[in-house]
């Protein structure tokens, strides 16, 4: 009985080897396809050392610039975007190291967000005035862009604006997403679709590519990182002073949570309408 205890574990840890390396092949044959499925639309754009992802839509202005929630990238936008694009200019962009972006050599710093938004819009040479939106954690990179670059900006639209959370209620989240990197390289993640069932309801080609990188090592790893300095992008955005003329507007859509999606078509014609009589108002008083 002694003796077939090491030869037990022995063949339990053969399986699980082998269940791994299938789950790695496995999980390295769909990214390979997934990565000629879904090219990036937009342009990269370099900013310094790394390369964004910028895709634009639309003609006129103002501008209207996206930013995504936390966990998301331009692909989460994927009804707002088109909607959007049949009144004025509207672009959506994968913050560092999130979709189609660069993630560069430096480490995640919420405060440094804004100024690299300023650069690729810049360097991709789309004019303001900007109406800035941001979802969740986007909405508090949103708010920090309206307060340094306030002249650039005629109005500021913050969907689901996030709040500083108590520790407690982010613990078991964060040990998630923390290990999401490494669950998604054995391939359990795109098997059991724990975080790429979230790009449900999007149009088709925004939700294959959403899911892609929801099931992506680099884009979970740099997700993490946000998330663990949610409170701190929280913060940086309600400490912000604003310029009085920016005109601010909170809506209620897809709830609180910290990785909800637009994806219902329904709840994101909500911020599409609300977006469109901003940038109907913005040019009434010009």
């Amino acid at each position: 009985m002694v003796r077939s205890i090491p030869r037990a574990l022995l063949t339990a840890a053969a399986i699980l080897m082998f269940l791994v390396l299938a789950g790695a092949t496995y999980q390295g044959a769909a990214t390979a396809l997934e990565r000629r499925e879904f090219p990036h639309l937009g342009r990269l754009v370099d900013v310094g050392g790394h390369q964004l992802h910028i895709y634009c839509l639309g003609e006129g202005s103002p501008t209207v610039v996206l930013e995504a929630p936390a966990t998301g990238m331009s692909a989460a936008w994927g009804w707002v975007q088109p909607a959007v694009a049949e009144l004025t200019r509207v672009c959506s962009y994968d913050r560092a190291g999130l979709g189609w972006s660069e993630a560069g050599d430096r480490q995640f710093e919420p405060s440094a967000v804004p100024a690299q938004l300023h650069t690729l819009l810049e360097r991709a040479e789309e004019p303001g005035p900007y109406v800035i939106a941001g979802q969740g954690l986007g909405a508090a990179f949103a708010t920090s862009y309206a307060a340094q670059f306030g002249r650039e900006v005629a109005a500021l639209v913050l969907v689901d604006p996030p709040a500083v959370d108590a520790l407690s209620d982010r613990n078991l989240m964060m040990r998630f997403v923390n290990a999401s990197p490494w669950l998604a390289r054995t391939g359990l993640l795109r098997a059991t679709c724990l975080m790429s069932s979230n790009a449900a309801g999007l149009p088709q080609h925004a939700a294959g590519a959403l899911r892609a990188f929801l099931n992506r090592p680099d884009h979970l790893t740099r997700a993490a990182r946000e998330l663990s300095r949610w409170n701190d992008a929280v913060a940086l955005g309600d400490g912000a002073a604003l310029d009085p003329t920016v005109r601010v507007t909170r809506i209620e859509a897809a709830g609180g949570e910290r990785a909800a999606l637009l994806a219902d078509e329904a709840t994101a014609r909500k911020v599409s309408t609300a977006l469109a009589g901003i940038v109907e108002s913005v040019r009434a008083q010009r």
